[in-house]
């Protein structure tokens, strides 16, 4: 039996997006992506970033290390502030132990998030659903009703009642007014009224006598 076939890996389409709402989510959700890299990077290489960022609705939003101005003064060839062989590596060495800190901070609270993201993605899809049958008034447990809600469904099953059974009975006076109809000519297949147009009735010999 040959494997189902699939489409492959689709290449989604690079382009910006039109809803300022989604729009808004998708930037915040990157700028975290992009910092996280960051930080991955600096803790893996030790090297110096800075990170600038303006939002769609021109808020800037900066990250640096050791800071946004030391990486800046650095890339316009300018002189970083001044500070002795000792106190620079005491500090190189604390923000590392920071930077470590909050990564596995950040890694024991991704686990749980993503879990809690799963979570509400299945709570909404089971909403739709729900409301979706809020109209299947049958698919929903009789204990879950109000008592207008009852009173709702007790009307309407009387009218469709009453819909049916006069259907039936419409349905039921044709089948039988067609049958008799029927009858009557298959019983008497030679009968001819009044052939001479006396008002008198001609059976065939034998008919009825």
């Amino acid at each position: 039996m040959e494997g189902k076939q699939t489409r492959g890996r689709q290449k989604i389409e690079m382009k910006k997006i039109e809803n300022e709402e989604v729009l808004l989510v998708s930037f915040s959700k990157r700028r975290s992506g992009v910092y996280k890299k960051a930080t991955d990077m600096i803790a893996l290489s030790g090297g110096e970033v800075g990170i600038v960022i303006f939002s769609p609705s021109g808020k800037p939003f900066s990250y640096g290390h050791p800071s946004v101005d030391y990486v800046i003064n650095r890339f316009m060839n300018q002189n970083p502030p001044e500070n002795d062989d000792y106190t620079y590596q005491f500090m190189e060495a604390h923000r590392q132990m920071k930077i470590s800190e909050a990564m596995e901070q950040y890694n024991e609270l991704l686990d749980p998030l993503e879990a809690v993201k799963e979570r509400q993605k299945s709570l909404l899809r089971k909403s739709r659903t729900r409301r979706n049958q809020e109209h299947l008034w049958w698919s929903v447990p009789i204990e879950e009703l109000r008592v207008d809600e009852l009173k709702q469904i007790h009307e309407s099953m009387a009218e469709l009642h009453m819909t049916i059974s006069k259907h039936l009975k419409e349905r039921s006076t044709n089948i039988f007014g067609a049958s008799s109809s029927g009858s009557v000519q298959q019983t008497n297949p030679n009968f001819d009224a009044d052939p001479s147009g006396t008002g008198s009735y001609a059976f065939p010999y034998g008919y009825g006598h």
